[in-house]
């Protein structure tokens, strides 16, 4: 008991490091979660006492632990394995240098159906299974006492589909903590266009979202850096007066020109990257990093496809995203020996 509590109190000192270091942080959520196989709705309550649950860390897939069964539901192209509902919870701390900030969870992969709540709040339902998704965590957290989070997922109306899916949240799950004025969730787009003059043009829209209530003014700063780290070119925009976007949203449009660039291709994969800075009332308030590659590409209907004006052959395969005994629960080494073998 002495050596857990022990590990704690240093994860949360790292955890309130982490936060109060960086304008944003993105915190690895996978570990210290609980699990039933079963359906008991009165799992939302965060008093509910899961003791008898199993411990685990995510990813994880739950249909390919079980037996194969000749008359599963599923069928055997779902695998002849059980689908099923099943319940995750989670119990956390935060540190009070979170107070100020707005809290998000993102799931990248829940198969399927699944419905969130955090301390008993109702979050919501993403029934598409193959999608990444986030909720806003900050109007029901609290500071002084435990957090507790609650997944459901339910995967038990079979046949579902004609390959194997797999059952349960078999993707990383991430805490983001960020500033209440900051770039919103996947809030850069980034297109390339190359003229014949050995230039491109870096288009980029960004959008800003903020929780806090009045008018405020904004700048952004954009750097582009190419892949050894050196800086290309520098914008800044601002708004030009203060103004309010709560809950509504500011966008801002930036083009960057970039001379002699380097074109991404299979055989060279060049990613360029830019950060973004958010600046309010003298305050950094977030950085947020986009990686792009600059090249052109066109179909020609004689001589087929072209990247970067030059002929290329698209090789593809219809490959799906469970590995085999490990089931649709990711894991690192066996996809890359699965991209090794192919």
């Amino acid at each position: 008991m002495v050596k857990k509590y022990s590990l704690l109190v240093v994860a949360i000192a790292l955890l309130q490091y982490s936060i109060a270091q960086s304008p944003r942080s993105t915190i690895n959520f996978n570990n210290g979660w609980k699990f039933l196989l079963g359906n008991d709705s009165t799992a939302i309550n965060p008093s509910y006492n899961d003791a008898k649950w199993r411990s685990l860390s995510l990813p994880h897939d739950w249909s390919i632990e079980s037996n194969f069964i000749k008359d599963a539901p599923a069928t055997n192209q779902g695998g002849s394995l059980p689908g099923g509902i099943g319940w995750y919870r989670k119990t956390f701390l935060l540190p009070p240098s979170a107070k100020e900030k707005n809290v998000h969870i993102e799931f990248d992969g829940v198969y399927k159906n699944s419905e969130v709540w955090i301390n008993g709040k109702y979050l919501g339902k993403r029934p598409y299974g193959y999608i990444n998704f986030s909720y806003d965590l900050t109007p029901y957290l609290f500071f002084d006492k435990q957090n507790v989070i609650a997944v459901k997922v339910d995967n038990s109306l079979q046949p579902d589909s004609r390959w194997y899916t797999g059952s349960g949240i078999y993707r990383d799950v991430k805490l983001v903590v960020k500033s209440k004025t900051a770039v919103a969730d996947w809030g850069t787009v980034i297109e390339t266009t190359l003229s014949k003059k050995n230039k491109a043009t870096i288009l980029i829209l960004t959008n800003l979202y903020s929780t806090i209530e009045g008018e405020k003014r904004c700048y952004i700063f954009t750097k582009v850096f190419d892949a050894s780290g050196k800086l290309i070119n520098t914008v800044k925009r601002s708004s030009k007066d203060k103004v309010s976007f709560y809950e509504s949203g500011l966008k801002f449009y930036d083009a960057i020109d970039i001379v002699n660039p380097k074109l991404w291709s299979t055989e060279r994969p060049y990613v360029y990257k830019a950060i973004t800075t958010v600046v309010s009332d003298g305050k950094v308030m977030d950085e947020y990093e986009t990686t792009f590659g600059i090249r052109s590409f066109h179909f020609d209907s004689q001589k087929g496809f072209f990247l970067n004006n030059k002929p290329l052959k698209i090789h593809g395969v219809w490959m799906h995203h469970d590995l085999g005994a490990f089931g649709a629960a990711f894991n690192k080494s066996a996809a890359k020996r699965q991209l090794q073998i192919l």
